[in-house]
């Protein structure tokens, strides 16, 4: 995925530097393979939190909320993950202004939201998480939180190198956002209270969605050439691997699959692909009857 690096976001808090400084993976600025969809489809949704790849068990305290991270950058010259911030800044940014510009054509206030990056762990509106919870949105304070380190397990365990994988993940976090704007996830949420039994299809749906709204995104970059030929196959084709085995690796047991709720991975490509075919987000509509 080709991209252009940019001066500093106001959409962006960068609060690495009040934590330990480790290395991380960056990430090149040409065009890289696209693996996108195989990263998301063994990680749990946490309903007392927001949406987001996070791992079943992993430490997430809903009780311990508290202020927000202040801003903290490590110096550009310092920083041995300034690609990876600095693409995950872009792409972060990019989706965002395709959300901008689709609300303003309907008509509608889209309120921007902002990306934490943090080292270890952090404190939110949704409680306080350590890094190995993945990648999150939190409707409370509408942030994504994201640990540069994730990557790893994205390019050592996962083999999945290619840059849009990362895109990916961010573009899928922005799309929980857009649920938060619309109302959608306080519906679900009241849903869920109203019906228990109900709650488990509905984050299912909830989840879906918010991958259809990355395929949205995918859209744009591939309408503005800034995807490789052939990089949707490849994706695509590599989206039917399982992640059980990492995710059973850092919790050191087994894995329930029925405790996943963010669909198989033949839905996850099904409405990627709706989002991505036609750029409509009136195409994600996974909520409609049979839908899912």
């Amino acid at each position: 995925m080709r991209w252009r690096r940019g001066g500093d976001s106001p959409d962006v808090i960068d609060a690495r530097g009040s934590r330990g400084r480790r290395g991380g993976l960056p990430v090149a600025g040409g065009g890289v393979g696209l693996v996108g969809l195989l990263v998301i489809l063994a990680f749990q949704f946490l309903g007392g939190g927001g949406g987001g790849f996070q791992i079943p068990g992993a430490a997430f305290d809903p009780g311990a909320g508290g202020a927000g991270p202040a801003s903290d950058p490590i110096p550009a010259a310092q920083d041995p993950e300034r690609d990876l911030r600095d693409f995950s800044a872009y792409v972060f940014t990019d989706a965002q202004e395709l959300w901008r510009t689709t609300f303003e054509r309907d008509g509608k206030p889209y309120q921007r939201a902002k990306l934490v990056l943090f080292r270890s762990g952090v404190n939110t509106a949704c409680g306080s998480a350590s890094s190995a919870v993945g990648p999150f949105y939190c409707p409370g304070d509408q942030r994504v939180y994201l640990d540069l380190s994730f990557y790893r397990d994205l390019s050592d365990r996962l083999s999945a190198r290619g840059d849009f994988a990362w895109a990916y993940v961010i573009a899928h976090e922005v799309g929980h956002h857009v649920q938060r704007q619309l109302g959608t996830e306080e519906q679900v949420r009241r849903e869920q209270r109203s019906d228990p039994d109900s709650a488990n299809e509905l984050s299912v749906r909830l989840e879906l969605q918010a991958d259809c709204y990355a395929g949205v995104w995918g859209h744009r970059v591939f309408r503005e050439g800034d995807l490789e030929q052939g990089d949707l196959d490849e994706a695509i084709a590599a989206a039917g691997r399982a992640l059980q085995p990492i995710v059973a690796d850092r919790l050191g047991g087994g894995v329930n699959p029925d405790s996943f709720t963010h669909g198989t991975s033949e839905q996850r490509q099904t409405w990627f692909r709706a989002g991505y075919g036609g750029g409509d987000p009136a195409a994600c509509d996974t909520f409609a009857p049979d839908s899912v």
